[in-house]
């Protein structure tokens, strides 16, 4: 049997409690994981880049104020959709354009001038597009992340709470 459960996408972590009251194992849960790095790093504040339901959602900013005291802001209403409409447009599709690349850097120093001391890239395609070569942001890669987590994990189990009874 299975010691752990990992939902490897960002969005999907929107029914994680569903997940985890229906099973008996813990649940690995990918704002948990990238909670540890921003702190590990020292931050308490950062921007959630991603899908408009990932960012506009409260499922990951709420688990990372309430459960780690991690702020976490988005991009203007315009800039959020412009982030949207390259993950499905370009990059889902294979597509990594020169335009799309300088737009996601616009709104990074944005963000960054918004006070954010990190980049949560809450959509595991954008990593396609955002590099350490193209922007200085500190950037949290969640797919790599996640999975570094996730080996720990099983190599030397980290602390879970405890599920509650039924």
């Amino acid at each position: 049997g299975a010691d752990a459960v990992l939902i490897c996408t960002n969005l999907m972590h929107k029914v994680a409690p569903q997940v985890e009251a229906a099973i008996s194992i813990p649940l690995l849960h990918m704002v948990d994981a990238v909670a540890e790095s921003i702190r590990n790093n020292g931050q308490n504040k950062v921007a959630l880049l991603g899908t408009r339901f990932t960012m506009e959602e409260p499922f990951y900013r709420e688990r990372l104020g309430q459960q780690h005291g991690i702020e976490a802001i988005i991009a203007a209403e315009a800039d959020r959709q412009i982030v949207h409409d390259v993950i499905y447009n370009e990059l889902c599709q294979g597509i990594i354009s020169e335009q799309a690349q300088a737009e996601y850097i616009r709104i990074i120093k944005a963000l960054q001038a918004d006070g954010a001391q990190g980049m949560i890239l809450g959509c595991t395609e954008i990593e396609q597009l955002v590099t350490p070569e193209v922007t200085d942001a500190c950037l949290y890669d969640t797919a790599r992340i996640h999975a570094e987590y996730a080996a720990r994990y099983m190599l030397e189990p980290v602390r879970q709470p405890a599920k509650a009874s039924a």
